[in-house]
C-alpha cells in the first residue's frame, strides 16, 4: 500500500472543515466511503461516548454490536491516543 504524504491527509481534513451542515457532511461521507465504513466510525464514536460514561465492556458491546476487540481498541485511543475522540466528546 502506498504511503500517504501529510498534505493529502491535510488536504481530505481541510475539506471535511468546509462542509457546513449535517445534510453536507452525509452527501459528502456518503461519496467518499462506503456504508460499512460510516456505521463502523459511527459504531467507534458511540463506543468512546459509552466508555466515557463509564459503561464497561460487556454494556457497550451490547447496546453497539462492537466487539471486544474494537472496544479495546476504542478504548486505548481514548486513554493513549492523541485525544481526539476526547476532543469530540467535550463538544457535544
Amino acid at each position: 500500500m502506498e504511503k500517504f504524504s501529510i498534505d493529502a491527509f491535510d488536504e481530505f481534513f481541510n475539506a471535511v472543515l468546509k462542509l457546513k451542515s449535517v445534510d453536507e457532511c452525509r452527501k459528502f461521507f456518503e461519496d467518499v466511503c462506503t456504508i460499512k465504513e460510516l456505521q463502523d466510525v459511527s459504531q467507534r464514536l458511540e463506543v468512546a461516548q459509552l466508555l466515557k460514561d463509564g459503561k464497561n465492556y460487556q454494556e457497550v458491546s451490547k447496546i453497539t454490536g462492537a466487539s471486544t476487540a474494537t472496544i479495546s481498541r476504542v478504548n486505548k485511543c481514548l486513554n493513549y491516543g492523541s485525544g481526539g475522540y476526547n476532543l469530540v466528546i467535550s463538544k457535544k
